[in-house]
């Protein structure tokens, strides 16, 4: 088999081709027994999830907390908040690659494995709430083109395709590297992942023709899953604005969505890049300057959130319409009171305050503020969600009066854990498989940094030469 090629590159001796492609693949090469412990751990709140899920279907949706007035509860949250999440690729690696950012070159890879693994479960959790998951086929032979959850099935589908191939493709030369590298097979496992890579590698020797053909099939892609992902989060909002609904009926839902998405998005690929920083030791190529640059995405997407939450909350409770009014009420200083000002001030506001501050973007601070900005962004969901079902604009006559409360039971929370583990399993088998980094772009990162280091010098001696022609000759 002919060996891969790859472009030469002048690489600073601390950071060799060799040192990349061994730091990076040094996690693939051995499972320790902390790995298998977090796995064990994971596949044991996975079953037991699944036991739920079983028990639901036997019992129907009657075993939930869900009643007529709250149909959507955590399943349908928790589905936006993943759905959300998902736009951490679109940012870190679409935009930031086609604004020619060189610097996300290290993170990339995390960010495109985190879309791919919210929408592979945040797609599942629509069908988890419904209580006759077989009939999902109707969507196809009976489904409505009118229909807001029709353009939201399209919608996701579409980006997940789009995802899963945006994430491969920038695989292929890695891919055909560690092919390259696998020599030994005469285990079982390794033989499986010998082929596994060839297949993933589809034929990768690194010729000219095949870098081409890669860099152009990515810019395609990054210009195409850009407005797939913001159509994906405004479609997922036309759901509720479409719905006539106090609290949902609003003209700016779609960028309130977009922006919540990329606020809540970014800060998990954060979350991942301190996780994989800390247990792979890459704190030479995910540096803080990554966390300082990504500290400063993540408040100016949090100022542009905070913005449109304003609007959002403040001009109907300005007006303090009928139906808008009791919900509001309910938000402001009713039974959702703590969990909404919680959000608005500890997952908001705090994040905005820390994160001004130079020592408010370092790997420690923007792990604690990051961990507040995704359990406010899912908080944030559930209370779009489920005080609005509570307060239609015609309430059912004498119904039982636990309709009118709703919290999530056991039967809820183990599906909704259980689709966390499955979310943690994928990662954590993806980083045990395939590299975290995409070791030929850090390397291209390397030799740019090393041209303008050489650029950089070249400059000074030129000066030194110009202005002093007599110390030019004593450094030489």
């Amino acid at each position: 088999m002919e060996k891969t090629k790859y472009p030469d590159s002048n690489i600073p001796a601390e950071l060799s081709e060799e040192v990349i492609r061994q730091d990076s693949m040094r996690p693939t090469q051995k499972w320790g027994l902390s790995t298998k412990i977090w796995l064990a751990f994971l596949f044991s709140v996975a079953g037991w999830g699944l036991f739920a899920y079983i028990h639901q279907l036997r019992g129907g949706l009657g075993v939930t907390a869900m009643r007529n007035y709250v149909s959507w509860g955590l399943y349908i949250s928790t589905f936006v908040f993943f759905i959300g999440i998902s736009h951490s690729g679109t940012l870190v690696s679409a935009i930031l690659r086609i604004t020619k950012q060189d610097w996300r070159m290290p993170i990339t890879r995390i960010a495109e494995l985190m879309t791919f693994v919210s929408l592979c479960f945040g797609g599942i959790m629509p069908i988890i709430d419904l209580g006759h998951p077989e009939r999902i086929g109707n969507l196809v032979i009976f489904g409505r083109v009118q229909s807001p959850l029709m353009w939201d099935v399209m919608s996701i589908i579409t980006y997940f395709v789009g995802s899963t191939v945006f994430l491969w493709l920038p695989m292929i030369p890695d891919m055909a590297l560690m092919r390259d590298r696998l020599t030994d097979t005469t285990k079982r496992f390794d033989k499986f992942r010998k082929w596994l890579y060839t297949k993933l590698a589809i034929g990768w020797t690194g010729s000219k023709t095949q870098w081409k053909k890669l860099e152009l099939v990515m810019t395609i892609m990054t210009i195409v899953i850009i407005p797939v992902a913001v159509s994906v989060h405004t479609v997922v909002s036309y759901i509720f604005a479409m719905t006539l609904r106090p609290g949902w009926n609003s003209t700016i839902f779609g960028p309130y969505f977009v922006a919540g998405a990329l606020y809540s998005g970014s800060a998990i690929v954060i979350l991942a890049m301190v996780i994989f920083r800390k247990l792979y030791h890459l704190e030479k190529y995910i540096t803080y300057r990554h966390f300082d640059l990504m500290g400063r995405v993540v408040l100016a997407l949090t100022l542009i959130y905070a913005y449109l939450n304003l609007n959002e909350y403040w001009i109907p409770g300005y007006k303090m319409a009928t139906a808008e009014g009791h919900l509001l009420h309910d938000l402001f200083s009713g039974s959702y009171s703590f969990e909404f000002w919680l959000c608005q001030f500890g997952t908001v506001l705090l994040p905005i305050i820390i994160m001004c501050f130079p020592k408010g973007r370092t790997p420690g601070s923007l792990a604690f503020v990051c961990t507040l900005i995704a359990i406010g962004a899912w908080v944030k969901r559930y209370l779009i969600v489920v005080p609005t079902l509570l307060h239609p604009f015609l309430p059912i006559q004498d119904v039982p009066s636990s309709w009118s409360q709703y919290f999530p039971n056991w039967v809820e929370w183990s599906v909704v854990m259980a689709a966390l583990s499955g979310m943690l399993i994928i990662v954590t088998l993806y980083a045990k498989f395939f590299p975290m980094m995409s070791m030929w772009e850090v390397v291209h990162g390397a030799k740019v940094e090393e041209s303008k280091r050489v650029a950089a010098e070249m400059v000074k001696h030129e000066e030194v030469e110009t202005h002093n022609p007599e110390i030019a000759k004593a450094t030489v």
